[in-house]
């Protein structure tokens, strides 16, 4: 009898896929690149998709056959024909019984901190993704939000700021030596290069340098700090209209705050958030994002998977890390 749960985050750095009883008991699990159909062609990220969903499905010794139900949180499942088209292509490529749950990244972070699914979530990763749900099962979330998000944001702009510096146009910031060290540089202008020559580090990479951001920004940095006050703001807008088109507005609302940005140590990111949504009530599920998956999961099968025992086996794993 098919008993398993299928639970795969489909992100721009990395796609994981669980496998796990109905208890949430982790029998599986694996890893594979970029998962959003919209960042590359889509046959590169459904490639990515099922190679996790291989992966995890061979560490636990099982088949499709053993699953009782699967669910895919999707960056990129943004638009009616993304659903659609993953929903298929997903069925056809896993060989999956059951048709699978296909949801925006976002709603899979909103049930990682509402079991009823009603609220709004801001899940912050590489780039970021913000949704929301009401009572009576009204969505509204949008992939393509018109700002630059996320970590990548907070070191693009960082990484900005050292170079208006250089050109005497900026402050000076704590960020370059941490830049510098990050990346192996001797100046200022040698970093600019290491960036913008051809085959060098590449823009994208600017997101690994969110975490020394949030860190210089905690150890008062004022340009860093601005930075990351600019970059909370942002998805506290974004979290509020979510919740005033899903007509949630005017009364406290869970407001689900996840993702690998937002488990930093320091508060100022998270309080730039909430600043923009007085009427949100801050939950933090402790969570990686993979867990909403499994848990939406678990919901379509009729499952009860264990929220603690999933954030117990999940600390204890590398699955999830970048």
């Amino acid at each position: 009898m098919a008993s398993l749960l299928l639970g795969v985050d489909g992100g721009n750095t990395k796609t994981v896929a669980l496998v796990v009883e109905r208890d949430g008991a982790v029998v599986g699990s694996g890893r594979g690149g970029c998962g959003d159909i919209h960042a590359d062609v889509p046959e590169a990220a459904l490639r990515e998709i099922v190679r996790a969903v291989t992966s995890a499905l061979d560490a636990a010794g099982a088949t499709p056959e053993d699953l009782a139900a699967s669910a895919f949180s999707l960056a990129g499942a943004d638009w009616p024909e993304d659903f659609s088209f993953l929903r298929s292509e997903l069925r056809t490529r896993l060989a999956l019984r059951e048709e699978p749950e296909i949801v925006n990244d976002a709603l899979g972070g909103l049930r990682c901190g509402a079991d009823d699914m009603v609220g709004v979530a801001v899940v912050i990763g590489t780039y970021a993704a913000v949704g929301a749900r009401n009572a009576a099962g009204e969505l509204f979330h949008l992939g393509f939000w018109p700002d630059s998000t996320g970590a990548f944001a907070l070191g693009d702009q960082a990484l900005a700021a050292i170079w208006r510096h250089m050109l005497g146009l900026g402050p000076e910031t704590s960020l370059l030596g941490r830049a510098l060290e990050r990346w192996q540089c001797a100046d200022a202008e040698e970093l600019l290069y290491a960036f913008t020559r051809i085959g060098g580090v590449g823009r994208p990479q600017a997101g690994r340098f969110a975490d020394a951001v949030l860190d210089e920004a905690e150890a008062h940095d004022a340009v860093a700090r601005e930075i990351v006050a600019r970059v909370g703001s942002l998805m506290g807008d974004y979290a509020r209209v979510c919740a005033a088109r899903t007509g949630q507005l005017d009364a406290p609302f869970a407001l689900v705050l996840t993702g690998g940005v937002l488990q930093h140590p320091s508060k100022l990111l998270r309080t730039s958030i909430l600043e923009r949504v007085p009427d949100g009530q801050p939950v933090f599920p402790g969570l990686d994002p993979v867990a909403g998956a499994v848990l939406l999961a678990g919901d379509r099968a009729g499952a009860r998977p264990d929220p603690g025992r999933l954030r117990s086996q999940l600390a204890r794993s590398a699955v999830g890390q970048a």
